[in-house]
């Protein structure tokens, strides 16, 4: 029983085994073939960097007494572990990424608010004939 749960923890830690495959195949020539063994290894790396990069920004949170961990810290994590050469990349993806999310809520407050005038504009259309009657 022991062995199962420590098996499903285990799991729970690891990237799914399919998003790693995906990952893999798609920097692979189309032919290429990838046994479990690789796929795998594959995910016991990623899986230790991912925690490896998450542990050091999240102590750099817990020293400035923050809670939640962002992409700047994961930057900065990047940096702090000596992988220079992947933190600029990852800056302007992050960068992005937040110029994407801003345009995105503005087009859905927009959206909202041309929603909202057309029931204001309802509501006069089919609240003007009862106020006409009335008087």
């Amino acid at each position: 029983m022991a062995e199962s749960s420590s098996s499903t923890s285990e799991q729970e830690r690891l990237l799914p085994i399919a998003n790693v495959g995906r990952i893999m195949k798609q920097i692979l020539p189309p032919n290429a073939k990838i046994s479990k063994e690789a796929k795998e290894t594959m995910q016991e790396c990623v899986s230790e960097f991912i925690g490896f990069v998450t542990g050091e920004a999240s102590e750099k949170c817990r020293k400035e007494r923050r809670k939640t961990v962002n992409g700047d810290d994961v930057c900065w994590a990047m940096t702090a572990l000596g992988f220079d050469d992947y933190a600029p990349p990852l800056k302007r993806y992050l960068e992005r990424y937040r110029e994407i999310e801003v345009n995105r809520a503005n087009q859905n407050r927009a959206a909202n608010t041309g929603e909202n005038e057309m029931n204001d504009d309802n509501n006069l259309l089919f609240d003007k004939p009862q106020r006409d009657s009335a008087g």
